[in-house]
Protein backbone atom coordinates (compact mmCIF):
# COMPACT_ATOMS: atom_id res chain seq x y z
CA UNK A 1 0.00 0.00 0.00
CA UNK A 2 0.97 4.07 -0.09
CA UNK A 3 1.74 3.18 3.77
CA UNK A 4 4.59 0.94 2.68
CA UNK A 5 2.72 -2.49 3.94
CA UNK A 6 2.47 -5.74 2.00
CA UNK A 7 -0.88 -7.72 1.94
CA UNK A 8 -1.66 -10.45 0.11
CA UNK A 9 -5.24 -10.45 -1.61
CA UNK A 10 -7.33 -11.97 0.94
CA UNK A 11 -6.18 -9.22 3.57
CA UNK A 12 -7.17 -6.17 1.43
CA UNK A 13 -10.12 -4.93 3.09
CA UNK A 14 -12.89 -3.87 0.63
CA UNK A 15 -14.21 -0.51 1.11
CA UNK A 16 -17.60 1.20 -0.56
CA UNK A 17 -16.85 2.72 -3.74
CA UNK A 18 -14.71 -0.85 -5.06
CA UNK A 19 -11.84 0.99 -2.67
CA UNK A 20 -8.90 -1.18 -0.95
CA UNK A 21 -7.27 -0.43 2.17
CA UNK A 22 -4.62 -1.75 4.42
CA UNK A 23 -5.52 -3.45 7.52
CA UNK A 24 -2.32 -1.45 8.90
CA UNK A 25 -2.99 2.00 8.14
CA UNK A 26 -5.32 3.93 7.32
CA UNK A 27 -4.37 5.34 3.83
CA UNK A 28 -6.53 4.82 1.34
CA UNK A 29 -5.84 5.00 -2.34
CA UNK A 30 -5.74 1.21 -3.05
CA UNK A 31 -2.17 -0.71 -3.85
CA UNK A 32 -0.07 -1.90 -6.49
CA UNK A 33 1.89 0.63 -5.21
CA UNK A 34 5.87 -0.35 -7.21
CA UNK A 35 7.53 -2.22 -4.18
CA UNK A 36 11.36 -1.49 -5.57
CA UNK A 37 12.74 -3.40 -2.57
CA UNK A 38 11.39 -6.29 -2.93
CA UNK A 39 11.57 -5.84 -6.78
CA UNK A 40 15.82 -5.56 -6.63
CA UNK A 41 15.49 -9.05 -4.68
CA UNK A 42 13.70 -10.62 -7.04
CA UNK A 43 15.68 -9.32 -9.77
CA UNK A 44 18.84 -10.40 -8.54
CA UNK A 45 17.57 -14.11 -8.62
CA UNK A 46 19.80 -15.61 -11.11
CA UNK A 47 18.05 -19.46 -12.61
CA UNK A 48 20.31 -21.80 -14.35
CA UNK A 49 19.66 -22.17 -18.39
CA UNK A 50 17.74 -26.10 -18.08
CA UNK A 51 19.43 -26.68 -21.75
CA UNK A 52 22.18 -29.53 -21.22
CA UNK A 53 25.67 -28.39 -21.31
CA UNK A 54 25.34 -24.80 -21.14
CA UNK A 55 25.20 -24.12 -17.60
CA UNK A 56 24.06 -20.30 -17.72
CA UNK A 57 22.54 -18.62 -14.56
CA UNK A 58 20.56 -15.85 -16.33
CA UNK A 59 18.19 -13.41 -14.37
CA UNK A 60 14.76 -15.49 -13.80
CA UNK A 61 12.42 -13.28 -16.24
CA UNK A 62 15.20 -13.02 -18.43
CA UNK A 63 15.40 -17.02 -18.82
CA UNK A 64 12.89 -16.92 -21.66
CA UNK A 65 14.89 -14.65 -23.89
CA UNK A 66 17.88 -16.78 -23.23
CA UNK A 67 16.69 -20.11 -24.33
CA UNK A 68 15.38 -18.31 -27.38
CA UNK A 69 18.60 -17.87 -28.46
CA UNK A 70 21.06 -20.73 -26.11
CA UNK A 71 23.62 -21.96 -28.32
CA UNK A 72 22.82 -25.48 -26.86
CA UNK A 73 18.68 -25.21 -28.37
CA UNK A 74 17.85 -28.42 -29.11
CA UNK A 75 17.30 -28.61 -32.76
CA UNK A 76 15.43 -30.92 -34.97
CA UNK A 77 16.96 -33.43 -37.63
CA UNK A 78 17.18 -31.90 -40.65
CA UNK A 79 15.89 -35.73 -42.38
CA UNK A 80 12.13 -34.80 -42.17
CA UNK A 81 11.02 -38.67 -41.23
CA UNK A 82 13.56 -38.82 -38.63
CA UNK A 83 12.11 -36.99 -35.46
CA UNK A 84 15.30 -36.10 -33.35
CA UNK A 85 15.92 -33.82 -31.02
CA UNK A 86 19.34 -32.75 -29.59
CA UNK A 87 22.25 -29.64 -29.18
CA UNK A 88 23.89 -28.65 -32.16
CA UNK A 89 26.84 -31.37 -30.86
CA UNK A 90 25.19 -33.79 -30.32
CA UNK A 91 22.67 -33.59 -33.76
CA UNK A 92 26.11 -33.48 -36.18
CA UNK A 93 26.98 -36.46 -34.11
CA UNK A 94 23.12 -37.77 -35.18
CA UNK A 95 23.35 -36.92 -38.36
CA UNK A 96 26.94 -38.29 -39.00
CA UNK A 97 25.86 -41.86 -37.87
CA UNK A 98 22.52 -42.50 -38.20
CA UNK A 99 22.10 -41.08 -41.62
CA UNK A 100 23.94 -41.03 -45.39
CA UNK A 101 23.34 -37.38 -45.61
CA UNK A 102 26.74 -36.39 -47.26
CA UNK A 103 28.81 -33.93 -44.97
CA UNK A 104 31.59 -31.14 -45.86
CA UNK A 105 33.77 -29.50 -43.62
CA UNK A 106 34.32 -25.58 -44.25
CA UNK A 107 36.43 -23.07 -43.36
CA UNK A 108 35.33 -19.46 -42.89
CA UNK A 109 36.39 -17.06 -45.73
CA UNK A 110 37.55 -20.11 -48.48
CA UNK A 111 35.58 -21.17 -51.57
CA UNK A 112 34.88 -24.47 -51.29
CA UNK A 113 33.62 -26.43 -54.67
CA UNK A 114 31.24 -29.04 -54.09
CA UNK A 115 29.08 -31.42 -56.76
CA UNK A 116 25.55 -31.17 -55.30
CA UNK A 117 23.27 -33.96 -57.14
CA UNK A 118 20.20 -32.29 -58.65
CA UNK A 119 18.06 -35.48 -57.79
CA UNK A 120 18.17 -35.03 -54.12
CA UNK A 121 20.21 -31.23 -53.61
CA UNK A 122 20.70 -31.50 -49.87
CA UNK A 123 23.91 -30.88 -47.80
CA UNK A 124 25.36 -30.66 -44.36
CA UNK A 125 28.30 -27.96 -43.81
CA UNK A 126 30.15 -28.46 -40.40
CA UNK A 127 32.60 -25.01 -39.79
CA UNK A 128 35.80 -26.07 -37.61
CA UNK A 129 35.89 -23.22 -35.79
CA UNK A 130 32.60 -22.58 -33.61
CA UNK A 131 31.43 -25.95 -34.61
CA UNK A 132 28.13 -24.74 -36.24
CA UNK A 133 26.38 -26.41 -38.93
CA UNK A 134 24.60 -25.15 -42.09
CA UNK A 135 21.83 -27.04 -43.96
CA UNK A 136 21.86 -26.58 -47.97
CA UNK A 137 18.43 -27.27 -49.15
CA UNK A 138 17.36 -26.92 -52.84
CA UNK A 139 14.07 -27.47 -54.62
CA UNK A 140 13.49 -28.74 -58.34
CA UNK A 141 10.23 -27.12 -58.98
CA UNK A 142 9.86 -28.60 -62.39
CA UNK A 143 11.68 -30.41 -65.28
CA UNK A 144 13.45 -27.49 -67.59
CA UNK A 145 12.54 -25.05 -64.70
CA UNK A 146 15.61 -23.61 -62.48
CA UNK A 147 17.20 -25.01 -59.21
CA UNK A 148 16.83 -22.63 -56.50
CA UNK A 149 19.17 -23.36 -53.21
CA UNK A 150 19.20 -21.50 -49.62
CA UNK A 151 21.30 -21.87 -46.96
CA UNK A 152 20.12 -21.90 -43.20
CA UNK A 153 22.37 -21.98 -39.84
CA UNK A 154 21.15 -24.93 -37.53
CA UNK A 155 20.30 -22.91 -34.47
CA UNK A 156 17.85 -21.43 -31.77
CA UNK A 157 17.09 -17.93 -32.73
CA UNK A 158 16.03 -15.92 -36.19
CA UNK A 159 19.31 -13.81 -36.16
CA UNK A 160 21.40 -13.87 -33.10
CA UNK A 161 25.11 -13.07 -33.21
CA UNK A 162 27.63 -14.04 -35.26
CA UNK A 163 26.03 -13.31 -38.52
CA UNK A 164 26.71 -15.16 -41.56
CA UNK A 165 26.68 -14.40 -45.20
CA UNK A 166 27.12 -17.11 -47.88
CA UNK A 167 28.51 -16.27 -51.24
CA UNK A 168 26.88 -19.07 -54.00
CA UNK A 169 28.15 -19.29 -57.77
CA UNK A 170 27.93 -21.90 -60.45
CA UNK A 171 29.87 -22.19 -64.11
CA UNK A 172 28.11 -22.87 -66.76
CA UNK A 173 30.19 -24.98 -69.84
CA UNK A 174 32.18 -22.74 -71.77
CA UNK A 175 30.86 -20.82 -74.77
CA UNK A 176 33.82 -20.78 -76.91
CA UNK A 177 37.17 -22.43 -77.69
CA UNK A 178 38.55 -19.54 -75.01
CA UNK A 179 36.82 -21.20 -72.15
CA UNK A 180 34.40 -18.06 -71.00
CA UNK A 181 31.93 -19.25 -69.40
CA UNK A 182 28.22 -18.17 -68.12
CA UNK A 183 28.09 -17.35 -64.03
CA UNK A 184 25.33 -16.72 -61.93
CA UNK A 185 26.33 -15.81 -58.11
CA UNK A 186 24.20 -14.42 -55.42
CA UNK A 187 25.65 -13.53 -51.82
CA UNK A 188 22.73 -14.00 -49.11
CA UNK A 189 22.08 -13.46 -45.39
CA UNK A 190 22.38 -16.90 -43.15
CA UNK A 191 19.22 -17.15 -41.31
CA UNK A 192 18.89 -19.18 -38.25
CA UNK A 193 16.29 -21.82 -37.80
CA UNK A 194 16.17 -24.76 -35.20
CA UNK A 195 14.06 -26.85 -37.48
CA UNK A 196 15.83 -27.02 -40.79
CA UNK A 197 13.61 -29.23 -42.14
CA UNK A 198 10.71 -26.56 -41.88
CA UNK A 199 12.62 -24.45 -44.43
CA UNK A 200 10.81 -23.65 -47.64
CA UNK A 201 13.41 -22.05 -50.00
CA UNK A 202 10.64 -19.94 -52.14
CA UNK A 203 10.16 -18.11 -49.15
CA UNK A 204 13.81 -17.24 -48.75
CA UNK A 205 16.21 -15.23 -50.27
CA UNK A 206 17.43 -17.83 -52.77
CA UNK A 207 20.07 -18.60 -55.16
CA UNK A 208 18.71 -19.70 -58.91
CA UNK A 209 20.43 -21.48 -61.31
CA UNK A 210 19.06 -21.65 -64.51
CA UNK A 211 17.98 -24.51 -66.64
CA UNK A 212 20.71 -23.34 -69.62
CA UNK A 213 23.67 -23.60 -67.28
CA UNK A 214 22.89 -26.97 -66.06
CA UNK A 215 22.91 -28.63 -69.72
CA UNK A 216 21.60 -32.21 -68.69
CA UNK A 217 23.59 -32.27 -65.72
CA UNK A 218 22.53 -34.43 -62.71
CA UNK A 219 25.06 -32.52 -60.73
CA UNK A 220 25.85 -29.21 -59.71
CA UNK A 221 29.17 -27.60 -59.54
CA UNK A 222 28.50 -25.15 -57.04
CA UNK A 223 31.28 -22.86 -55.07
CA UNK A 224 30.29 -22.32 -51.62
CA UNK A 225 32.21 -19.66 -49.57
CA UNK A 226 30.92 -18.78 -45.70
CA UNK A 227 31.78 -15.56 -44.29
CA UNK A 228 31.39 -15.15 -40.14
Amino acid sequence: CKGGHLACEDCRIERPGNQRQCQKCDRGGGFDVCNTTVDAVISSLRVECPHDGCGLYVTYHKLADHQSVCPLAPCKCPVPVCGYEGPPPALYHHISYAHPMPMQRIQYGKVLLLQVPLSEPRLLLFAEEDGRMFFLVGSVLDIGTPITMSMVCIRAGASPLPHYVAKLWVNGPPRDPKGTTDAVKVEMEVTSNKDPSDVNVQELTFFTDPPELLAGAKLVSLHIQIDK
